[in-house]
């Protein structure tokens, strides 16, 4: 799993999406919980399935005065309803509920805006 985010990682940088600094996205089932840390964010987020719908909610955070946004990136499997949630200043946190109907995956990332 680790090669495969990594890789994952690689191929998204390498891409030229502008990211500054990634963790690695987290292709997840329901149900699940995530506490990535990156260097200048960090976020907290659960996957919960019920009725058909998959239940993405959490929260990101800015916790560096370095002039760039933290960003939690949600793409539902199977959907090509891509959301994105930003916190941008230090100490400013972002509470994100996001529901998705039939599907059970998504692909969650923590990252740094330019």
């Amino acid at each position: 799993m680790r090669a495969l985010t990594s890789t994952l990682a690689t191929i998204v940088l390498a891409a030229g999406l502008g990211l500054v600094t990634a963790s690695p996205a987290s292709a997840a089932s329901c149900p699940s919980v995530a506490e990535p840390t990156i260097s200048g964010a960090k976020a907290r987020w659960t996957l919960s399935c019920s009725n058909g719908h998959l239940k993405v909610y959490g929260w990101v955070e800015d916790t560096s005065l370095d002039g760039r946004s933290a960003l939690v990136d949600v793409a539902p499997g199977g959907d090509n309803h891509w959301r994105l949630v930003e916190a941008d200043g230090r100490g400013e946190r972002t509470n994100f509920d996001f529901s998705f109907p039939g599907t059970t995956t998504a692909s969650v990332k923590l990252r740094l805006s330019r």
